[in-house]
């Protein structure tokens, strides 16, 4: 996912997909520590900058609103 999709998503949504990925995250280490997955080394540092970027876009959107 861009930075840039991302930005049209609203802050409730964005939330919301934050919530959804780190969930996918924990479930796909538990399954990586239960057995390694053939998909999991690269699926979980693209799932962390996944939520690097929501968190990125989130505190822009954030500063937008103060300023």
């Amino acid at each position: 996912m861009k930075a840039e999709e991302l930005r049209a998503y609203t802050l409730s949504e964005l939330h919301k997909l934050l919530r959804q990925k780190r969930e996918e995250l924990r479930k796909l280490r538990y399954q990586n520590a239960q057995s390694p997955l053939p998909k999991a080394p690269s699926l979980i540092p693209a799932l962390r900058k996944d939520i690097a970027r929501i968190l990125t876009v989130i505190n822009e959107k954030r500063r937008i609103q103060s300023a």
